[in-house]
């Protein structure tokens, strides 16, 4: 901390509370915005060493002539926030944020023009950062960790208050999008159904009339879920939505958006260039592609065990583990293609034993010959009942015969369990 004078610090103090007061009574939100950001407003650290060498400063917000009583309501928390985290104290810094967000929010719902939304960005953004930073203060000191479920109750009823009509509702989805993330990192998203209901079922919201970026955000974390639920058409259309109406001037977003949509496009038959894994550094989605193009199922579990962790944090394992069927698909049309070039009249009809031998040459682990034969069997009649192969299975004489017209149907965008 670099040395102050009394004077300066006074001065500092001054400078930031006529600012405040003169951005609500001018109602002029851009200058509003940068008081309120604590964790991403760096000048503001050295207002908070300032209020280390005058530490009568609450005196000052008392005493200066344009603040209200509402608005030192507002100050006094927000600049204990600001003092607390300035040292690191982020529990003290977040309970002095929410009580300065709930006194915002309260002089927010009587004004009745949209001026100070962007405002309420920034405090809605700063909540939830700040209760991520005090439950892990609170983890490390093995105590439970419960401010970001305060912030999402505080996100709830500044959702509740732009659900009316009038100028302030397109901020609504905004809010939707910060419930999101808390949701997200806490592990309740069946607890988005309701905003989403309020959002896609309410005529007071037209969703065009909300800004494109957060509407870009909003169709990610839904097709995050339509993911989870496994309705991959669905998870498609909103991923991709999200994907086209991203900027593309932020990578770090498009490759979040790429890392669930990847999995949702294997899963319906379509396959990314190798080009497009490299650029966005996607590179653990490269065995599993070469797998499907190959039929290898040795080298999709391969693929599978060495990212397992990346794949279960962003749960889409359980979603590239179901496109073995797939595999299974390709390594039999590739037995078809090479009988198809020894002998055309006999290319359909495909003995088990040389499927059980392509597993083998593939190192596939099983023990035992009846065991594997059986294996193999019944993945043949999924692969049949699930439209990824056309014939039938003669059990007698163990063999798949595949119908002469089509024998692989393409999956044009629809999911195997169509």
């Amino acid at each position: 901390m670099a040395y102050i004078s009394m004077g300066e610090a006074h001065r500092r103090i001054i400078d930031f509370l006529s600012r405040f007061s003169d951005s609500i009574s001018s109602q002029d939100g851009a200058a509003l915005k940068p008081l309120l950001a604590v964790s991403s407003n760096s000048s503001l650290l050295s207002l908070a060493d300032a209020l280390n060498i005058f530490q009568d400063w609450a005196r000052l917000v008392k005493q200066a002539d344009r603040t209200s009583q509402q608005l030192g309501e507002i100050i006094v928390p927000h600049l204990r926030c600001i003092q607390s985290y300035r040292i690191g104290r982020f529990v003290e810094a977040y309970v002095a944020f929410e009580k300065s967000a709930n006194a915002f929010l309260q002089e927010f719902r009587n004004w009745e023009t949209g001026w100070a939304l962007e405002a309420m960005y920034v405090v809605a953004h700063e909540i939830r950062v700040l209760a991520e930073l005090a439950d892990k203060e609170l983890s490390s000191m093995g105590k439970n960790p419960e401010k970001l479920q305060g912030a999402g109750s505080f996100l709830m009823k500044v959702f509740g208050s732009l659900a009316g009509k009038g100028p302030k509702r397109v901020g609504a989805l905004y809010v939707t999008c910060q419930l999101f993330k808390v949701y997200f990192k806490l592990g309740t998203v069946h607890l988005c159904r309701s905003v989403i209901r309020s959002i896609e079922t309410a005529k007071i919201f037209d969703f065009e009339e909300f800004p494109s970026s957060d509407k870009a955000t909003y169709r990610y974390y839904t097709g995050r879920l339509e993911v989870y639920n496994e309705n991959f058409v669905a998870a498609d259309q909103k991923l991709t939505y999200a994907l086209m109406h991203c900027n593309s001037r932020y990578e770090a977003n498009l490759r979040m958006i790429l890392k669930y949509l990847i999995p949702v496009k294997l899963s319906i038959g379509v396959l990314p260039k190798m080009s497009l894994l490299e650029k966005y550094n996607l590179t653990e989605y490269t065995g599993v592609v070469k797998a499907l193009r190959s039929g290898d199922l040795r080298l999709l579990r391969r693929a599978l065990h060495e990212h397992e962790d990346q794949f279960l944090r962003t749960g889409v394992y359980l979603v590239l583990e179901k496109l073995e069927l797939q595999v299974y698909q390709r390594l039999v049309k590739k037995i078809y293609n090479i009988q198809k070039q020894k002998d055309a009249s006999k290319a359909h009809q495909i003995k088990l034993e040389v499927i059980v031998k392509a597993l083998k040459w593939l190192e596939v682990d099983m023990d035992v010959d009846e065991v594997i034969l059986h294996y193999v069997e019944c993945i043949m009649a999924i692969l049949i009942y699930k439209n990824l192969m056309k014939g039938y299975f003669a059990h007698k004489s163990k063999v798949v015969v595949l119908s002469k017209q089509d024998p692989f149907p393409k999956l044009n965008g629809k999911p195997i369990s169509s």
